[in-house]
């Protein structure tokens, strides 16, 4: 494959620490490369070396002539007074970018739902981001950059731009690379990863499933690796192998040698001696949301209803995640659960023993200490904390759990207000641990956390003995700590047997049926309820079963189908390419049509 780009002996530092000491780097045509390792590491300076906005102190960067790098910064850089339609696509007609397909399919999964001619600073944070990578996406470039894109996107957001990054190129032209701490995103999207780590760059085959792989591998060989970053590797790596086969199915990642390597690891949670533990400090009940509906005064007048008829009953050692798209009614689900918010209409009720914690955005817990060294806001704290069950328990003072989560011992004497947005995220986990709370709430828990500090706190969580209920952007994260999931829609809460999967086709359906014609405004559209008989009922969710199989194999086959396309671009076989389009409108149509009668079987059993 063509060489792009590459690095010779790259040397930069900084006055308190060397980043880079004589990295030598190359991109070639075809290569998706995600780059991990731990915040300060230096994976976006690594980036802004390549794409040539950072210096080295020694050392080279080459860039191939001709070659084009389009790069999407981390932080927000679009000045807020130009349209949404000026920042994609600058003073074009619609007629004019009408024309070209990409910049049609990038503005349709982007930016669809989006006031054309509204200001920037007129938007959220989330929809700032889509239109900052439409922008980027809708050029014709040989190389992208990608500095985190995910930060702000929901689920929907980060399965449409991996879709596209899939098919943007054929196997074996342009090159791709992304800072990502997305988990799922990187093992769906890149085919290479570079590990940032001590100075160099350390490049690994295949995604983040087949480098976990890889890295447990160089960690068992060296005997220079802590102990403890390797069995979390480990550990993640059984969860990737027994909990996740369509990732580890890949054939880049080899099954025997996975098979071989956890051959001695126990299951990441032990369900049982949880679920007793979580009885025994909450008793049977903890909170049931009891035909609630949730109203708020709309901006014309009137009202908006937000949440309508909720039925839950959430159970000691519950490990739920919760989807839905922006002002779907995420967090006022949250806060009836913690008693911030209260029904319209319906009712809560709440164990004698319930205990609730909240890690939110905000960072509330912190403000009271952020002029207080880290050792003086753990010294008012209780002086233990158990972690583990059973004969595995054991307790752990405040300072060694700290240890645990990534501080080290010199960080003790910072102050709160100088720790990065990643430490700081991390000691406010810990203070609300430390108050024994046994119903954990976590409100977008990934944020400024790298890959290597997430699996720390996923192992932190496998052994806390308490109903968890996450809100995240972070599939991997929701996937790995959560053991069911539930979506908002339409104002009601819905459960779903099929994951995370399952809630894009809702998405997709719900958005095609908004296309078709007018909806039935949400005020007016009653509860599902289900009228079937039992054997009724045992039919209907046997044909849903089976529908959820078929959809599954249809989609890989349209995932092949998408991938010839690719691989075709350029063909003057005509036919040939014709005939793998008209495949491909007959495999989409057929799919829409089996998740319509997937929808219409949800509906009926209610």
């Amino acid at each position: 494959m063509a060489h792009l780009l590459g690095a010779e002996a790259l040397h930069l530092e900084y006055p308190t620490r060397v980043v880079f000491d004589g990295v030598s780097i190359g991109v070639d045509e075809g290569d998706r490369i995600g780059i991990v390792g731990r915040n300060g590491d230096g994976k976006s300076s690594l980036m802004a070396m390549l794409a040539g906005r950072v210096t080295p102190d020694s050392g080279r960067v080459t860039v191939r002539g001709g070659v084009t790098v389009g790069v999407l910064d981390q932080a927000d850089t679009l000045p807020d007074d130009i349209t949404v339609a000026e920042a994609i696509v600058g003073d074009q007609a619609e007629h004019e970018w009408a024309r070209d397909a990409r910049t049609r399919d990038v503005v349709a999964g982007l930016a669809a739902d989006l006031p054309w001619d509204a200001a920037l600073g007129t938007l959220s944070g989330g929809q700032r981001r889509r239109v900052a990578i439409a922008r980027l996406l809708t050029g014709d470039w040989d190389v992208l950059m990608l500095d985190e894109p995910t930060n702000h996107l929901d689920v929907e957001g980060i399965a449409w731009l991996a879709e596209h990054l899939k098919r943007r190129w054929s196997a074996s032209s342009g090159a791709l690379l992304v800072v990502t701490h997305d988990r799922w995103f990187l093992d769906e999207v890149c085919t290479r990863t570079w590990e940032v780590h001590d100075r160099l760059v350390e490049p690994f085959e295949g995604g983040y499933a087949a480098y976990v792989l890889q890295r447990v591998e160089r960690d068992r060989q060296s005997a220079v690796i802590e102990a403890r970053r390797q069995n979390l590797a480990r550990k993640e790596l059984a969860w990737l192998r027994r909990g996740a086969p369509a990732r580890t199915s890949k054939p880049k990642f080899r099954i025997d040698a996975a098979n071989e390597l956890i051959a001695d690891v126990p299951e990441i949670r032990d369900p049982v001696t949880l679920q007793s533990l979580a009885v025994s400090r909450l008793g049977k009940d903890v909170v049931d949301l009891l035909d609630v509906s949730v109203s708020y005064p709309a901006p014309g007048g009137g009202t908006r209803d937000v949440l309508r008829t909720v039925e839950w009953r959430i159970a000691p050692g519950e490990r739920t995640g919760i989807l839905g798209v922006n002002g779907a009614g995420k967090s006022t689900l949250l806060g009836l659960i913690a008693d911030t918010v209260e029904p319209t209409a319906g009712r809560v009720k709440r164990g004698k023993t319930v205990k609730v914690a909240t890690l939110t955005q905000r960072m509330d817990e912190l403000d009271p200490h952020m002029n207080d060294p880290v050792r003086v806001v753990i010294s008012g704290l209780r002086t233990s904390y158990t972690l583990g069950t059973g004969s595995k328990a054991q307790d752990l003072t405040p300072g060694q759990l700290l240890e645990r989560m990534g501080f080290s011992s010199e960080q003790l004497s910072t102050p709160v207000k100088d720790l990065s947005g990643g430490q700081k995220r991390r000691l406010q986990l810990l203070l609300i641990l430390l108050e024994q709370p046994n119903v954990l709430i976590l409100d977008e828990p990934t944020n400024d956390l790298d890959t290597d500090m997430l699996a720390a706190i996923e192992d932190l969580l496998d052994s806390w003995a308490g109903t968890l209920l996450v809100v995240s952007h972070d599939r991997y994260f929701l996937e790995r700590v959560t053991d069911q999931q539930y979506a908002i829609l339409d104002g009601h809460l819905r459960h779903l047997p099929g994951g995370i999967d399952e809630y894009l086709r809702l998405r997709h359906a719900q958005q095609r049926a908004a296309a078709a014609g007018p909806a039935t405004p949400a005020s007016a559209t009653p509860a599902p309820t289900s009228t079937l008989s039992g054997a009724e009922r045992r039919v209907a969710e046997k044909e849903l079963s089976a529908l959820d199989r078929k959809i599954e194999k249809l989609q890989k086959a349209l995932d092949e189908i998408d991938v010839k396309i690719a691989d075709s671009a350029g063909s003057t076989a005509y036919d040939d390419v014709a005939e793998l389009y008209r495949r491909r409108d007959a495999q989409a149509a057929e799919i829409a049509s089996l998740e319509e009668r997937w929808l219409e079987l949800g509906e009926e059993l209610g």
